[in-house]
């Protein structure tokens, strides 16, 4: 599996509303997983969704979204790995990631320290035509009720698959989400 990050924390780049107008905390409900539009059109972002919020991951998820469709000129097949005849469609989505502890990520430093620990992780499984780019930016995420809310740092995951069909490109963007949870998951912190 391809993998890579990068940082966008400047001014005008976008930032991660932690506790959004129709935000689910997954941590208190896993099973409404499930029940999330996306994830009914993507059943496996269901199952990773609920992984990376379970009691024993390192993070929280504060919003995600699912693309049936990426446009050719959206991605590189060789930036998916993808063999010749592979990358007719590709599809996508995104996953907004909230250290557990709320404040563990206050250094981009210490994002990027985890980024490329994972990357590493995820070039290590054997997967093509897919790839996961983390984005470290700001995040809101604990409201403050007497001013602005105080900024910390997120990563906004960015999953992308491709295949000779639709349903080629879901079954390895299944794959993927799969690989990513479990990868995740098995970090006992992600910094």
């Amino acid at each position: 599996m391809e993998a890579d990050w990068e940082v966008e924390v400047g001014a005008g780049a976008p930032a991660i509303e932690a506790r959004w107008p129709g935000f689910v905390d997954l941590r208190l409900h896993p099973e409404r997983a499930c029940q999330l539009p996306e994830a009914a059109l993507l059943p496996a972002l269901a199952v990773a969704l609920a992984k990376l919020n379970a009691a024993a991951s390192p993070v929280w998820t504060s919003k995600c979204d699912f693309w049936l469709a990426v446009e050719p000129d959206e991605f590189d097949p060789d930036e998916l790995d993808a063999p010749p005849g592979c990358s007719a469609h590709a599809m996508g989505c995104y996953i907004d990631l909230l250290p557990r502890g709320d404040r563990q990520w206050e250094l981009s430093a210490t994002a990027a320290a985890g980024c490329k620990r994972l990357c590493g992780l995820l070039r290590a499984v054997p997967l093509r035509c897919c790839r996961v780019d983390f984005v470290i930016r700001r995040a809101f995420i604990a409201p403050d009720l007497t001013g602005p809310a105080p900024m910390d740092l997120g990563i906004t995951a960015y999953l992308t698959a491709c295949g000779p069909s639709p349903a080629g490109a879901a079954q390895t963007l299944q794959a993927a989400l799969e690989a990513f949870a479990r990868v995740l998951c098995g970090q006992s912190t992600v910094e």
